[in-house]
């Protein structure tokens, strides 16, 4: 074979290859509101119908839902291996694990629970980590409360860096919810599987601050949920009948953030179906104000 056919084949190979690593356009790419990015979450204990695992996916298949991130109370987990054969059943992906934790998580035999699942089921998911604050944790200094949650968050990403999963530092109120400490943790962990799933329902008291945080938080986001957004609350309301979610939705929109996002029942006097029909349906109307026609063809 000559020279120039073999500088030709070689640059045509080249040109291919090219082709092949250029980023998605923003003409192909998937609106990050698009129904097949939603996650259900808070469907569990929150649920007035109170469904078994069998149910549940059902619900999600007539919904159209084909994410879960899964909470639970100590009687959901003697229905673990269900809950994750019905999903598997209906095509639903399990997109994150509910895991909350105190000071001491390698002696937390509901901790070793859910890794034993993951591992035995050969699960790949997120493990949204809430910790709970002591007592003494009030009486420690910064310092030496990022140096003790560094250690527990440390624990807990390393075991699941060993499944193949990540950790979501979940902001629930108090000095763990507040992104700034979680954003620290992240620095001083430096695993590169622990990131930020951040609440609206719990983020109230951040909406002034929410296009820096959204900033800062950016490249470090598993997981958004979204909720009806009021200064003064109430904590959980239904997406469209706030005074802010659609301003911070036009954030995430330009913010160029692809990952899931969740849409959540937490209403214990309401069939979580209703509730999360009504989000979708909100969603929809705030996806319509932002001019959003790709994300609107999904539903």
């Amino acid at each position: 074979m000559n020279q120039r056919v073999c500088n030709s084949r070689a640059l045509a190979l080249s040109l291919l290859v090219a082709a092949t690593a250029l980023p998605v356009s923003g003409a192909d790419r998937t609106s990050v509101f698009a129904k097949d990015n939603l996650v259900a979450w808070c469907i569990v204990p929150f649920d007035a119908a109170n469904r078994g695992p069998e149910e549940r996916a059902q619900m999600l298949d007539r919904l159209g839902i084909k994410k879960l991130a899964y909470d639970f109370r100590d009687q959901h987990i003697r229905t673990f291996d269900l809950e994750i054969d019905a999903l598997q059943n209906h095509g639903i992906e399990l997109t994150a694990f509910w895991m909350a934790t105190g000071m001491e998580p390698e002696k937390d035999t509901v901790i070793h629970t859910i890794f034993d699942l993951i591992k035995r089921r050969g699960l790949k998911t997120q493990l949204w980590t809430l910790l709970s604050e002591s007592n003494e944790f009030d009486e420690l200094s910064q310092e030496e409360r990022i140096v003790r949650t560094t250690k527990v968050v440390s624990y807990i990403a390393k075991r699941a860096k060993e499944l193949q999963c990540s950790v979501g530092l979940y902001n629930h109120g108090g000095w763990f919810g507040e992104p700034e400490n979680q954003m620290e943790i992240i620095r001083r962990t430096r695993m590169d599987n622990v990131g930020i799933v951040y609440n609206f329902h719990h983020g109230h008291e951040h909406i002034d601050r929410f296009p820096a945080l959204l900033k800062m938080m950016r490249h470090h986001l598993l997981c958004l949920n979204l909720n009806g957004m009021r200064k003064k609350g109430p904590k959980i309301l239904p997406l469209g009948e706030g005074d802010h979610e659609l301003e911070m939705l036009k954030m995430v929109q330009d913010s160029g953030y692809n990952g899931p996002v969740g849409i959540l029942d937490h209403r214990n006097e309401l069939d979580a179906e209703l509730s999360l029909k009504q989000n979708i349906d909100g969603l929809k109307k705030l996806i319509e104000s932002l001019g959003d026609e790709k994300a609107l063809k999904s539903y």
